[in-house]
């Protein structure tokens, strides 16, 4: 199950689930013999937490007054509101407009729970061949139209036809009608995958009606392209006003129809929700020290140490407070091109690992706040340990002759950097991988014997602060001959570079669900290998790869996930795709003092702004915002 959609500076995504399906609800009518019930909710491994009974959620304050504005910030500026749009980069928070089929909660084990948005029931059969979506009779648009099957279908429709990516999550569906007044049904090419029935129920709906007419001037709006013009939606907030690349205002809608579902009970309780853009991480950070927003998420351990020590914080105006991550795993490092010629060997792939110092650069940069990245699931369960037995083992045996033989004789570790005898052990052995793999030491150059050339790797970023940690690793790469190129670019040209594989490296960070599924073959399958707009950015195109990632999604019970997960994260490691970096189990954040939120937070989210709330009493003691 993804939380948003995988993109270069977005959560990715893709987060899925392929585990036992059971469910609990209730029944809404008349049911045959030979028809599934309708339920309230769905759960893959167990029953989920809510019944049917339930107003509102655990983790939040359902009397949470209403009121006040929050202001966050967001990287990059942005050119249209259309997020199908095939050019343009996306205004922050537009979802916040839209509703789904059904929505997850944040406090459960089963991350995969779903709960009604739009629709007020599902159902499907054993098999998993199909699934229907009831829509609420309440459901209805911000200009008081209904929400109708129409436009479920629809936007469906659009969405695989403009939008390459979740035309490959949903390459499943094979066909989607309207089979009752408010009953929608989308039917599957394949049988036996039980995350088939929840991924769809992720579809971000538009009103037909509005898109398919015209705009103040009599001009026909055009789904395929990118627009300023505020789109019509049905979530609880819409768009107030806007400044194009600067800043976005969304208000909350005061008859909004689904205020009173029980995943909606307690949240949305601001005012006013304004995002604004920065070009600049420090420009950001200073703004946010100068009161110009409210919530800062810092991500560089290095700056959680240093730069939280300015007035605001010392006298209590800001607050720091930390969350844990438990929602996710987590692979971040340098992933390299395979389609360039120089990375197809694995031996060159592992040698550049030997050079990364993953030790020294935390303790100097990240005051030792940081993990390596050992899995591809980093910080959960689903991360492969020690040597593989019993279902995994039997599993892997199914691809033996297709995987490196490490996979079954040794458990996968990282090089220890940390010390100068640590650091020139790991780049003698580099340069002993490298020559295994063809290349010689000449003149204190690493080149390719046939052609003379020095191998050089560049690496891309728009990050100034990304020197932090490439700077020494490129004094790693240049003391055993390879030539590193730092290539500092804009937002723009980082897209089409990424976009069009135009790289040889480039630091990216993919999160992974306690529940993986589908999304892996766009992650890492070969049917995504050549697809630009996939995130198989190092271009895998392996074949027991492929065969795992297939295991994992039709896997028919919780503990068959986990083994095939561990069997298909052992295979990646293995083979060396990425130079692994470092991760973060917890959420670093600093507020000023203005807000509130439940004693009973959420295990899996920090859950802001959703379900805080405006304080007037701190915020009295904060002082007015500027």
């Amino acid at each position: 199950m993804v939380f948003t959609w995988q993109a270069l500076d977005r959560t990715a995504a893709g987060f899925a689930f392929a585990a036992a399906l059971l469910v609990a609800g209730m029944a809404t009518g008349p049911v045959h013999a030979d028809e599934p019930e309708w339920l309230h909710a769905a759960a893959l491994n167990g029953t989920p937490k809510y019944g049917p009974e339930v107003s509102h959620f655990d983790y939040v304050n359902p009397d949470a007054p209403k009121g006040g504005t929050v202001r966050l910030a967001s990287r990059g500026g942005y050119d249209t509101f259309n997020f199908l749009a095939q050019k343009g980069n996306i205004a922050p928070g537009i979802l916040n407009i839209y509703e789904n089929l059904m929505e997850s909660s944040l406090d459960e084990d089963d991350i995969s729970a779903q709960y009604g948005a739009l629709a007020d029931a599902v159902r499907f059969p054993d098999d998993y061949s199909w699934v229907e979506y009831r829509l609420n009779p309440k459901a209805s648009w911000h200009d008081g139209e209904p929400v109708t099957a129409e436009d479920v279908v629809w936007s469906f429709e659009k969405a695989i036809e403009l939008d390459p990516q979740r035309k490959f999550y949903f390459q499943n569906v094979k066909d989607v009608e309207i089979v009752a007044d408010r009953t929608i049904r989308f039917s599957f090419d394949t049988s036996g995958n039980r995350e088939l029935p929840k991924i769809v129920g992720q579809l971000d709906i538009l009103p037909k009606h509005w898109w398919e007419g015209t705009n103040d001037k009599g001009e026909a709006r055009d789904i395929s392209r990118s627009t300023l013009e505020p789109p019509l939606g049905s979530g609880p907030y819409r768009i107030k006003d806007f400044a194009a690349n600067r800043q976005v205002i969304y208000e909350r809608v005061y008859d909004y129809w689904g205020a009173d579902l029980p995943i909606r009970v307690g949240t949305n309780n601001f005012e006013e929700i304004r995002y604004i853009s920065f070009l600049d991480d420090a420009v950001r950070f200073e703004a946010f020290k100068g009161d110009q927003y409210d919530f800062h998420i810092e991500r560089s351990s290095s700056q959680w140490a240093k730069r939280f020590k300015f007035p605001a914080i010392e006298d209590g105006r800001v607050v720091k407070e930390i969350f844990p991550d438990k929602s996710r795993g987590v692979m971040q490092g340098f992933f390299l091109n395979l389609r360039r010629e120089k990375f197809q060997d694995p031996l060159v792939r592992q040698a550049l690992n030997y050079a990364y110092d993953f030790e020294t650069t935390n303790e100097i940069v990240s005051a030792g706040l940081l993990k390596r990245v050992n899995s591809y699931f980093s910080g959960t369960e689903l991360a492969s340990s020690g040597l593989p037995e019993g279902k995994e083992l039997e599993i892997l045996e199914e691809v033996r002759d297709q995987v490196p033989v490490e996979v079954f004789t040794q458990e996968y570790k990282n090089p220890v950097g940390g010390s100068p005898q640590n650091v020139r052990g790991n780049l003698r052995e580099a340069v002993k991988l490298l020559r295994k793999a063809g290349y010689e030491l000449k003149d204190r150059k690493m080149v390719d014997p046939a052609t003379g050339e020095q191998l050089s790797v560049e690496f891309l970023y728009t990050d100034k602060g990304s020197e932090r940690t490439l700077l020494p690793y490129s004094k790693n790469l240049e003391n055993i001959g390879i030539k590193p190129i730092l290539r500092l670019i804009d937002t723009s040209q980082y897209i089409n570079r990424i976009r069009s594989r135009d790289f040889d490296s480039v630091i990216l960070a993919l999160g992974q669900s306690l529940s993986p599924g589908n999304e892996q073959r766009e992650y890492w399958g070969s049917e995504s290998a050549d697809n630009p707009s996939s995130a198989n950015y190092a271009g895998i195109n392996n074949p027991a790869v492929d065969h795992l990632i297939e295991k994992l999604i039709f896997a028919e019970d919780r503990e068959t996930l986990v083994a095939a997960t561990h069997a298909l994260d052992r295979v990646l490691l293995w083979n060396h795709y990425v130079v692994p970096q470092f991760y973060s189990d917890e959420t670093r954040t600093a507020r000023w003092n203005r807000f509130a939120h439940p004693e009973n937070m959420p295990e899996y989210s920090t859950g802001f702004p959703t379900i805080w709330w405006r304080d007037e009493a701190l915020a009295e003691k904060t002082g007015a915002a500027k």
